[in-house]
């Protein structure tokens, strides 16, 4: 399988919220392959439970579309800092509980991917990400943020709704193109 790039850095301050929540970003690395592969496994667990196939052919059948899903990430946003989203304290290093992949190569920034592991969903985890983004992109002078959410995940689309994104741009048939303009002071 392809690996990241190994150029990703963590800009220096990820604010209060994250800080407060025991956030913190670190580069994604091969070994990180696992941990990824569960997590994109669990985005699509829901839909999985209605399939009627045994839990080896589900499971390959994910593990494919993660290969896929990596490999099309590493040609199409080769710039992307990929970001492992980490909490707590354990030693000898902290767990990992989602996913971030940003590229801020342009002064439209855009998310590729950003997602979390069940428990830290719906805990102020994925709110205080994307404020950390937008406040980044603001001190970089970056001009918007994109990123596109699937019409299946209507949680994520309230989120940024709320946190100041619009739609914008014409839907596919799986995702709708969202966009948040840095405020100019």
């Amino acid at each position: 399988m392809a690996r990241f790039p190994a150029r990703a850095a963590v800009p220096p301050s990820l604010g209060e919220a994250l800080c407060a929540l025991g956030i913190a970003l670190r580069p994604a690395a091969r070994g990180d392959m696992p941990f990824l592969r569960d997590l994109f496994g669990g985005f699509r667990a829901l839909e999985m439970a209605l399939v009627p196939w045994s839990a080896e052919q589900k499971r390959a059948l994910l593990d494919d579309q993660f290969r896929l899903q990596h490999t099309h990430f590493l040609r199409y946003f080769p710039r992307t800092d990929f970001w492992i989203v980490t909490q707590g304290n354990a030693a000898p290093a902290p767990a990992p509980i989602g996913r971030l992949y940003l590229d801020r190569s342009s002064p439209e920034w855009r998310i590729i991917d950003i997602g979390l592991m069940p428990p830290a969903r719906a805990a102020g985890v994925g709110s205080a990400l994307i404020e950390w983004v937008q406040r980044s992109a603001r001190e970089a002078g970056a001009a918007e943020i994109a990123l596109d959410v699937a019409h299946s995940n209507p949680l994520a689309r309230r989120l940024y709704l709320r946190l100041g994104f619009v739609e914008d741009g014409v839907a596919t048939a799986t995702h709708q193109p969202m966009r948040w303009r840095v405020p100019i002071s």
